[in-house]
C-alpha cells in the first residue's frame, strides 16, 4: 500500500493505456455483480476458509459467455487481467496467469487498481523501527511520506502483530500484498539510499565478526605446522599402498586374495602392520573392529567395559535407522545413564543435565555430549594403560608378518583365470547378520529380561471375546 507522490505524473494519465484500463475496470465491475457476475463463495485453502473466492475455470467460462469468444481467448484475457493486477491468485503468487482449473482467485481492492497512479518505490515498506542513531537520517530521506509510514506501521502492528484480525483476513491481506508487489515491483536499476545503507551496515557487521574471529583464532608457527605434516607423512608412509609394498602381495595386481583374508575385520590373529597402526592414535584403534575387540578385553579386566559399550551404542544410534531411533535412545538411557542402571557410566553433572534434557525429544545426536565425555576419558586414561598392558603385548607377540609373494608370469596368468567376481554387498550384509544371529544364539540368556518382555507383550495383547 502506497500513497501518491507530491510530484504529479503528467504523462501517465494522457496515455492511450488509460482507455484500455478503464474498459477493463468496467468489465471487472460487471464480473463482481452479485446477480450476473462470476459466482463467488467461501472456499477452503488448506485449513483456512477464504471468503468471496472464485475459481479460474469460472472466470474463463464467464468471459467466454459474456464476450462470445472461445476458451483460449478468454484464458488470455483473464491472464491479462491478472497481470494488470485486477485479479490476484491465492496459491501460486509468482505466476500471473489464469489456470483453467479449481485454482482460487480474488478480485483486487479498487485502491490497488493501476488507474490510481500510485508511484511504486522500494521505500514504501520501510521499517519505521530502525535504530535510534539512524532515525533523523531516515526522517530526512522520507519526509514526504513519513506520516504515512508511521500510520502504516501502527496499522500493521494492530492487525498483524496484535493478531486482531481473523486468520482468513490475514491470509487474504498477505496474498493481496504479494500480488500487488509482483505486478508493481520497483525498477531494478534504481536503488534507494536506504537499501545502500542496509547493505553497507551488513558488510560492516560481517567484517566486524570476521575480525573478532581472526583475533580469537590461535596462531601456529609455520615451522610447527610443517613439522607436524612431516611427522604425519613419516608415520603413515609404511601403511600407504602407493608408497610401500602390500604384504604378502597387492591383490589388484596379482589376483591373490591372501592380503584381504589376513586383514578381514574380525580375523583371529592380526598382522604386525595392523597392530602397529593401533599405536598411532586412539581413533585408529576404535576404527578397527579387531583392535576394538582387543581394547574391550582390556577394559573388561579393568572392570570398565561399560565405557566402550556406551560409545558403541551411541555410534549405533547415530548411524542406525530412523524407525528404531527413539527405542534405542530409551534403551541406552536405561542401561547406562538412569539411576541404578546395570552398566552405569560416570559422567559429570552438567553433561548429564544436557543429555537428559535432550532425551525428551530424541534424535541421532542427542548423546553426543556424553559420548564425547566418555571418548576423552578412554583416550586420556584407558588408552595409555592399554598400550602398556599385557593384553596388547600379547597381541603384538602373536601378530604375524607375512612374507612377500613373488609370482612368475605363468602364476599370474593362472591367478587371472581363477579370478572370481566379488560378492554383492547385499550378500555380505546377509552373512554378517547370520553371524550376529549365531553369536546371539550361543550367548547366555538372561531369564529376567525374557520374562519382562513376555509380560509386556501380554499386557499389550487385548483379551479375546468369549465364543458364542
Amino acid at each position: 500500500m502506497t500513497i501518491k507522490n507530491a510530484l504529479r505524473d503528467h504523462g501517465q494519465r494522457y496515455r492511450p493505456r488509460m482507455a484500455c484500463l478503464k474498459k477493463a475496470e468496467k468489465m471487472l465491475l460487471e464480473m463482481q455483480d452479485p446477480c450476473t457476475g462470476v459466482k463467488s463463495q467461501p472456499q477452503r485453502l488448506v485449513i483456512t476458509t477464504i471468503p468471496h473466492a472464485i475459481t479460474g475455470e469460472d472466470i474463463i467460462a464467464w468471459l467466454a459467455d459474456r464476450l462470445q469468444i472461445d476458451t483460449q481467448e478468454a484464458k488470455n484475457l483473464g491472464s491479462m487481467l491478472v497481470a494488470l493486477g485486477y485479479i490476484y491468485p491465492l496459491q501460486d503468487h509468482k505466476r500471473l496467469l489464469i489456470k483453467p482449473d479449481a485454482s482460487l482467485y480474488r478480485f483486487q481492492t479498487p485502491y490497488f487498481w493501476p488507474t490510481q497512479l500510485w508511484p511504486v518505490e522500494d521505500t514504501d515498506y520501510g521499517n519505521p523501527g530502525a535504530a535510534r542513531e539512524q532515525y533523523n537520517r531516515l526522517h530526512k530521506w522520507m519526509n514526504h511520506k513519513w506520516d504515512f509510514i508511521v500510520m502504516q506501521a501502527k496499522e500493521q502492528y494492530r492487525w498483524v502483530a496484535a493478531k486482531e484480525r481473523k486468520k482468513p483476513d490475514r491470509v487474504v491481506f498477505d496474498c493481496q500484498e504479494r500480488a500487488y508487489w509482483v505486478v508493481h515491483r520497483p525498477p531494478v536499476k534504481k536503488t534507494s539510499q536506504l537499501k545502500h545503507l542496509s547493505v553497507f551496515l551488513c558488510l560492516c557487521f560481517v567484517q566486524m565478526i570476521f575480525t573478532q574471529q581472526s583475533i580469537m583464532r590461535p596462531r601456529v608457527k609455520s615451522s610447527v605446522s610443517i613439522g607436524a605434516l612431516v611427522k604425519y607423512c613419516a608415520t603413515y608412509t609404511g601403511h600407504d599402498p602407493f608408497l610401500s609394498k602390500s604384504l604378502p602381495s597387492n591383490p589388484w595386481l596379482t589376483d591373490d586374495t591372501t592380503f584381504w583374508n589376513l586383514n578381514m575385520p574380525n580375523v583371529e590373529i592380526p598382522t604386525k602392520m595392523r597392530v602397529e597402526r593401533w599405536t598411532f592414535s586412539f581413533s585408529e584403534l576404535l576404527a578397527d573392529p579387531r583392535g576394538r575387540d582387543d581394547f574391550r578385553l582390556f577394559l573388561k579386566k579393568e572392570f570398565s567395559g561399560e565405557n566402550l559399550a556406551f560409545w558403541e551404542s551411541c555410534e549405533d544410534l547415530k548411524w542406525g535407522t530412523a524407525a528404531t531411533m527413539k527405542e534405542k535412545a530409551e534403551q541406552i538411557y536405561k542401561t547406562f545413564l538412569a539411576r541404578g542402571a546395570p552398566r552405569w557410566i560416570n559422567i559429570d553433572g552438567k553433561t548429564m543435565e544436557i543429555t537428559v534434557k535432550g532425551l525428551k525429544h530424541p534424535h541421532r545426536y542427542v548423546l553426543d555430549a556424553a559420548q564425547t565425555h566418555i571418548y576423552m576419558l578412554m583416550k586420556k586414561d584407558s588408552y595409555g594403560r592399554y598400550l602398556k598392558s599385557p593384553v596388547f603385548k600379547d597381541t603384538v607377540k602373536k601378530a604375524i608378518c607375512p612374507d612377500e609373494h613373488r609370482f612368475s608370469v605363468s602364476q599370474l596368468e593362472q591367478n587371472a583365470r581363477n579370478r572370481r567376481p566379488s560378492l554383492s554387498p547385499i550378500i555380505i550384509r546377509q552373512q554378517e547378520q547370520e553371524q550376529k544371529a549365531k553369536m546371539a544364539a550361543n550367548a547366555p540368556v538372561d531369564i529376567t529380561q525374557v520374562m519382562s518382555k513376555l509380560s509386556k507383550q501380554g499386557k499389550e495383547v487385548p483379551p479375546r471375546p468369549p465364543n458364542k
